[in-house]
């Protein structure tokens, strides 16, 4: 028999554990930020995103870009499965990021985003190819950051990555909306409810992200509305991990501690934050900052 007594503290402890997350970081932009390896062994992070595969789909080649750590084209970057794999050796799981802020994308029709998802597949993913660009690594998933190009056929993209699943390794799928809801690029996708990750980019976005001075009012209504509609396992608040050239939305750590975590952690789908990105975090030592009440 359980003690009376006891009960209510099993209970906080319970809610405590349900309500605690971690941090996600996205890895691959800076040439300034570290080997991917460093970034795991720092301890500060359970995925690590590497970003970004800027052009794809409309029968390109698709081109890795990871901004001066390696050219994908010479098979430099194939030396990086050894960092993937040292970081999934620690439990951190390694997810390949679509699109970003600059590139060549675009998905023309349903069989353009299924022969890109077998391309994920077969070369980053559990299938083969002889030609990988991170070399024999397995990826544990894929993250689609569509800021660009068309907004159609994602959801067969995701459809289609979701269904590799089923070949004996999870493929976990992950999307960096914008925080105006619903996203105008990944809204499709995200509505299929595949989704283990979705990171809302809290940031640049003035009406749903913090503002300066303390008001959390509109990142309230903003985290809200999302928690509250998306069908996912798991809700991160992205944010800025710097106040350099990341544009509006930086949350001072005190006040995201003392403030934005207990308000997000209501919400069941709390996963715990992203940051953008790994090279500013090095820079403002955030991660090191929050990590225990994320």
């Amino acid at each position: 028999m359980i003690s009376l007594i006891l009960i209510p503290l099993l209970l906080s402890f319970l809610i405590a554990s349900v309500q605690s997350g971690g941090i996600a970081v996205y890895w691959g932009q800076n040439k300034y930020e570290g080997t991917l390896q460093s970034a795991c062994d720092s301890g500060n992070y359970v995925i690590v995103i590497i970003a970004f595969l800027t052009t794809f789909g409309n029968g390109q080649t698709p081109v890795l870009n990871l901004a001066g750590h390696c050219k994908p084209s010479t098979g430099a970057c194939q030396s990086l499965s050894t960092d993937i794999q040292a970081c999934q050796a620690k439990g951190i799981k390694v997810l390949l990021s679509l699109g970003g802020g600059i590139g060549n994308y675009t998905l023309t029709s349903p069989s353009d985003a299924q022969d890109v998802a077998q391309y994920l597949w077969n070369n980053f993913l559990g299938g083969n190819s002889s030609n990988r660009p991170l070399g024999s690594a397995v990826l544990d998933g894929i993250d689609l950051d569509i800021e660009l190009g068309g907004t159609s056929y994602y959801d067969v993209l995701v459809q289609t990555l979701s269904s590799y699943s089923s070949q004996g390794r999870k493929v976990y799928l992950s999307a960096a909306p914008q925080c105006p809801y619903p996203d105008a690029h990944l809204g499709q996708a995200i509505s299929t409810g595949l989704f283990d990750y979705v990171w809302v980019q809290f940031y640049n976005n003035k009406p749903c992200e913090y503002q300066s001075g303390g008001d959390i009012t509109k990142l309230t209504n903003s985290w809200n509305t999302w928690t509250t509609n998306v069908n996912a396992t798991y809700i991160f608040m992205g944010l800025p991990a710097s106040t350099n050239k990341t544009g509006s939305g930086y949350i001072p750590p005190s006040l995201l501690v003392s403030q934005v975590l207990p308000m997000a952690k209501n919400s069941s789908k709390y996963g715990g934050i992203m940051l953008w990105n790994r090279y500013y975090d090095l820079q403002s030592n955030y991660s090191n900052q929050v990590l225990d009440s994320v």
